[in-house]
């Protein structure tokens, strides 16, 4: 009887993939939006200087970091999918495959190595946004802590 309850109840989950996969659409929207303004915008007034190359690379770096989250939810939505709502083997689900996500051990990696990713786009953008400051220096120190802990922590995680 408890068996069958816990079975039933991986469907849960499914509210997960379900949100997860929302996300994931509504914010490719938002980035197909938001380049389609900052091409409409580069076309209006093409930057001429430093400062304007700048500000432009510093817009295209937060569009990216909006892509690799909205990556991360559908990789959530999808890998939760297929772990626990329709189980597959790895070599029959072509993304599991792609990424190496063999169970949710796998998937908590996969997404803690996304979210390095992400903190690194961050500091490139407070670099080129702000410059050389203190703060940009405590930015990285902090961001540089994160990486070493997530990097510890994916070698003493066990399956």
């Amino acid at each position: 009887m408890i068996e069958r309850i816990f079975r039933g109840s991986r469907l849960l989950v499914l509210v997960a993939v379900v949100v997860c996969a929302i996300s994931s659409v509504l914010l490719y929207g938002a980035s197909v939006n938001i380049i389609f303004n900052v091409a409409i915008d580069v076309v209006k007034d093409i930057p001429s200087s430093a400062d304007g190359g700048k500000s432009l690379a510093v817009r295209l770096l937060k569009l990216l970091d909006l892509l690799l989250i909205a990556i991360t939810f559908q990789i959530i939505a999808v890998s939760l999918y297929r772990l626990f709502i329709r189980p597959v083997s790895v070599e029959e689900s072509k993304f599991l495959s792609a990424l190496d996500i063999r169970s949710f051990h796998d998937l908590k990696i996969t997404l803690s190595q996304v979210a390095v990713v992400i903190l690194v786009i961050l500091f490139l953008e407070q670099a080129v946004q702000i410059g050389a400051t203190l703060e940009t220096l405590y930015l990285g120190a902090a961001i540089g802590i994160v990486i070493l802990a997530s990097v510890y922590a994916w070698k003493n995680m066990k399956h």
